[in-house]
């Protein structure tokens, strides 16, 4: 079977199949409105009584940031307007455990109206709580997972962050699921607790047998059932090479980034919240290349404030301690939308008013964030970077609102750091094009190669049709990458990439032949990109991007990369 592999390693045991249990009800009127919202009461103050509990089970296993999981399932269901719109259907006749449903499923849909893997997941988490509370109001018992033997595979068509947190993580060899995605918060569980998952595996209940013997490889997806020996040999071998390697990569915990003729770069991390740069630093990363700040609009039902945000991007600061926080400006629309910013429809959102654009058309919204940021520079390291930048303009006009942002600021005697940074993002093909102008106007470049990518090959990534086209190792994308890093090189402005792509083994000796000076990745790939950077001698990179750079087809250059990789 195959699924998408959410916690890397080879996992070997018997299944233990986990069944769901029904939580159906039959709707009913109410006409004692008053003692029907006490019922609901109750029930809520049990379910945020036994979710602290597991909230805490968590944090012993876990750590803090892994428990705020299961703390935030609390914050959702005590939500005032979430609340208080369960309680007006109450009020108009209908039971709690209706107006529980129809009101959870009103923000599922919301969140889940969206191609975004962090926005969806809040869609996850609210089922989640819905299930809950509803356990309690209808008095079934919650599914949790069984003291289940030494070598257990648990099997369950969805597995929740409740159901998690009590697990005794020495008994369980591997996780597979029906459900779930690599950001779903159960996939980031398994990630912390170090065991093996793989999830989104179709058909997975009604396929496997409990007590059957299964391999899973956490990595790739793959799924073997009842394996035969030569298979079990195989990955037993393949599982003690991966511990070897996860003890390796410890050897680089605390130390420079170094390429192995002694070339030092920055290797950083990109999060989505404020709490992420706790991890980023736990995985050791050496600041934040890229905050997308989106996310906290999306965690919003109305324009967060401009406190609001001063204190996210202040609190990000100072968990970095004078590290770099390099923040990303609102990238709003494309597959990124929010309701209530009322985006017009448009039939090709991404090329269409999106990212700076909108913020340039909208600028009492810029304003309030680009403030919010300003403030927040008195207290960290702190650059400002535009997103999706095409033309020169765009980015003059960003920075001349920025400067009359700082006389406003002087003016009230509000701090904030007066030579502030200002980069782009560099992510179409005009940027990359124009890379040599950008440069003049900017203080650093970002190379975003997610959309680089799809900008230069008309590719949408999520389009099977074409998706053999959308690739970082594409002839036309890595002569976009090199010419925008040659760009910065010949201005002097440092130049770093936060796509996927500066993570991935192949395309790092290409980048530190380009001159890539900071990579800004996942905070789990911190380690493996060290390791892999501490490899390349900037010569034998030379020799490798010589080679690549004439190859004709995207094929040729994995092919070529995979040879030399493995003889390094």
């Amino acid at each position: 079977m195959k699924g998408i592999g959410v916690s890397s390693g080879i996992g070997i045991g018997k299944a233990l199949l986990v069944e769901d249990h029904s939580i159906e009800y039959t709707p009913k009127q109410i006409t004692d409105t008053a003692a029907e919202k006490s019922r609901f009461r109750e029930a809520v103050e049990k379910f945020c009584c036994d979710t602290q509990k597991q909230a805490d089970a968590l944090r012993k296993t876990a750590g803090d940031k892994e428990a705020e999981i299961l703390s935030g399932h609390i914050s959702i269901i005590k939500d005032p307007f979430l609340q208080g719109e369960i309680e007006k259907l109450i009020d108009g006749g209908q039971c709690a455990e209706a107006a529980l449903d129809s009101i959870c499923d009103m923000f599922i849909q919301l969140f889940s109206a969206t191609d975004d893997d962090m926005t969806i997941q809040r869609a996850a988490d609210v089922r989640d709580v819905r299930t809950g509370v509803l356990e309690i109001l209808l008095g079934i018992s919650e599914v949790r997972l069984p003291d289940a033997p030494a070598g257990t595979v648990i099997c369950v068509k969805e597995l929740t962050p409740s159901m998690i947190a009590g697990i005794n993580k020495d008994n369980i060899v591997g996780i597979l699921t029906e459900t779930g995605s690599t950001t779903s918060h159960s996939a980031i569980l398994a990630r912390v607790l170090e065991i093996p998952a793989v999830m989104s595996v179709p058909d997975m209940m009604a396929t496997v047998r409990s007590g059957e013997r299964v391999i899973i490889d956490g990595s790739s997806g793959d799924v073997i059932l009842s394996p035969a020996p030569a298979q079990l040999k195989d990955y037993s071998e393949k599982r003690e090479r991966l511990d070897h390697e996860r003890r390796e990569l410890e050897g680089f915990r605390g130390k420079a980034t170094v390429s192995a003729d002694g070339t030092k770069y920055e290797l950083v991390c990109n999060i989505g919240k404020p709490e992420d740069a706790v991890k980023a630093l736990e995985f050791d990363g050496e600041g934040v290349g890229l905050f997308r700040t989106e996310f906290l609009f999306m965690d919003k039902t109305s324009v967060p404030t401009e406190d609001e945000q001063f204190n996210e991007y202040k609190r990000a600061a100072m968990i970095l301690k004078n590290k770099p926080l390099i923040i990303r400006t609102l990238d709003i629309g494309g597959d990124k939308e929010l309701s209530y910013l009322g985006l017009e429809k448009e039939d090709n959102s991404f090329m269409g008013l999106r990212a700076i654009r909108y913020c340039l058309k909208n600028p009492d919204l810029f304003r309030t964030q680009l403030r919010a940021i300003l403030r927040a520079s008195a207290f960290g390291n702190i650059s400002i970077m535009f997103p999706l930048i095409t033309c020169v303009e765009e980015i003059r006009e960003g920075k001349a609102l920025v400067e009359e942002l700082k006389s406003e600021l002087s003016a009230e005697g509000i701090e904030y750091d007066k030579n502030i940074k200002i980069g782009i993002m560099a992510e179409t093909a005009a940027a990359g094009i124009t890379a040599d102008l950008l440069a003049k106007e900017s203080d650093f470049f970002s190379i975003g190669t997610n959309d680089l990518t799809g900008y230069t090959m008309a590719a949408d990534r999520g389009n099977s049709n074409v998706s053999y086209l959308y690739s970082a190792l594409q002839p036309g994308v890595l002569r976009m990458i090199r010419s925008i890093i040659t760009a910065a090189r010949e201005k002097n402005i440092p130049v770093g990439m936060c796509g996927e792509a500066a993570a991935d083994p192949m395309m790092i000796p290409l980048l530190i032949s380009f001159g890539l000076t900071e990579f800004s990745v996942s905070a789990p790939s911190v380690l493996k990109v060290r390791k892999c950077i501490s490899e390349w001698t900037k010569e034998k990179a030379d020799e490798i991007a010589e080679n690549v750079m004439s190859l004709s087809t995207e094929k040729e250059i994995r092919d070529y990369l995979s040879s030399v990789i493995k003889t390094i």
